[in-house]
């Protein structure tokens, strides 16, 4: 598929259009009663139309990139709010990063991902997913170190089906996370993939205070 018409066709008008048009794919799935467990922040409102159409439960499970040392924006790796961890071998081996290096970066992110837990669940207990279809959903994965270090996560928390849902995946992201998921789907894998903003029109930033809107929504229609 080539030329601006093609270019245009598989673009998303923003996080909403993306969980709506991903929320179809996943309709079959509603029959399993699953929970869906959105990576924040950008994966909540991708997550939010997924829920409203299987009519699932949402939570969320954070997850925060590992950026290198003098790059914050090269992923390295990714932490997992229970602690769970992965690392890119090969980032690590072609940027001569150790341990004492990787540690304070470690922690840093350990940190903010305590706060961010606290801001987004509140007193609030996560939702038992042990024995449930769960679907994680995000909004892109580029390398997919911080959507495997979600899948591991919520692994240890038993499910008895594990998915991972997402708008857009480069094919060897997607092959390596089929090693997390029981089923990884993605509606795009395009070859030449830069980032996964190239692939909205509106690719704002969502902030904690509609990760917050969102997730309370939800709890308060199940209260």
């Amino acid at each position: 598929m080539t030329g601006v018409g093609a270019w245009q066709e598989i673009r998303f008008a923003d996080r909403q259009d993306a969980g709506r048009r991903l929320a179809e794919r996943l309709l079959p799935l509603a029959a399993e009663d699953p929970v869906i467990l959105a990576l924040p922040r950008g994966g909540v409102p991708v997550a939010r139309e997924v829920a409203l159409a299987l009519d699932a439960p949402l939570d969320f499970l954070a997850v925060r990139k590992l950026g290198a040392p003098h790059n914050p924006e090269y992923g390295i790796g990714a932490v997992a709010e229970d602690g769970t961890r992965v690392i890119d071998p090969e980032a690590i081996a072609v940027l001569g990063i150790s341990n004492g290096v990787l540690d304070p970066i470690v922690a840093r992110e350990t940190t903010e991902l305590r706060r961010a837990v606290a801001v987004y669940r509140g007193d609030r207990a996560p939702l038992d997913i042990s024995g449930r279809t769960v679907i994680v959903v995000d909004d892109g994965v580029a390398t997919g170190v911080t959507d495997a270090a979600a899948l591991r996560a919520a692994r240890r928390r038993g499910p008895r089906r594990l998915v991972l849902a997402v708008p857009v995946c480069p094919p060897d992201s997607a092959r390596r996370l089929r090693k997390d998921a029981d089923e990884v789907v993605c509606l795009h894998t395009p070859p030449r993939f830069f980032g996964v903003g190239q692939w909205y029109m509106d690719f704002s930033q969502v902030s904690d205070d509609e990760v917050v809107s969102v997730l309370g929504e939800f709890h308060n229609a199940a209260a």
